[in-house]
């Protein structure tokens, strides 16, 4: 999903919240941010694969390797994509369980939930599912094979 959804749909939920829950806006700004930065793992991602800092050519990074993800899918080729540790179970774990003992990561950990299941519901709408990787122990094992 593009960033820009990213945002809208984070600023949708955090209005949503702010209407319903009518939570400090400390802590609505915690979730809107954090369903819109948990994609800095793709940023990073693209900089270690492009080597370099430049957010315009990390973009064009990520428009050929959906080309080319497109391209794969309808040739039949079901290929894993970069890995993005903040899209992982593991992660979200460890944000919970901090969350239980201070408050704002609760918060956080709202907003990267709210993010994943736009991610999901959008790769399953795309039948893009299979290209990315939840679980970092998962990762690690096929990546050091273990």
């Amino acid at each position: 999903m593009l960033p820009r959804w990213h945002v809208f749909w984070g600023a949708v939920f955090t209005v949503v919240l702010w209407y319903f829950a009518r939570i400090d806006w400390i802590y609505l700004s915690l979730v809107f941010l954090s369903s819109v930065f948990i994609d800095l793992d793709h940023y990073i991602c693209g900089a270690m694969r492009t080597r370099t800092l430049h957010l315009g050519q990390i973009f064009d990074y990520h428009k050929k390797m959906s080309k080319i993800q497109k391209t794969e899918r309808d040739n039949g080729i079901r290929r894993r994509g970069d890995f993005h540790i903040f899209h992982t179970i593991e992660f979200h774990i460890l944000v919970a369980s901090i969350g239980l003992f201070w408050m704002p990561f609760f918060y956080i950990f709202i907003g990267l939930v709210f993010h994943s299941f736009l991610d999901f519901f959008y790769l399953m709408n795309k039948n893009y599912v299979y290209r990315r990787e939840y679980f970092f122990f998962r990762w690690v094992s096929k990546r050091f094979e273990f």
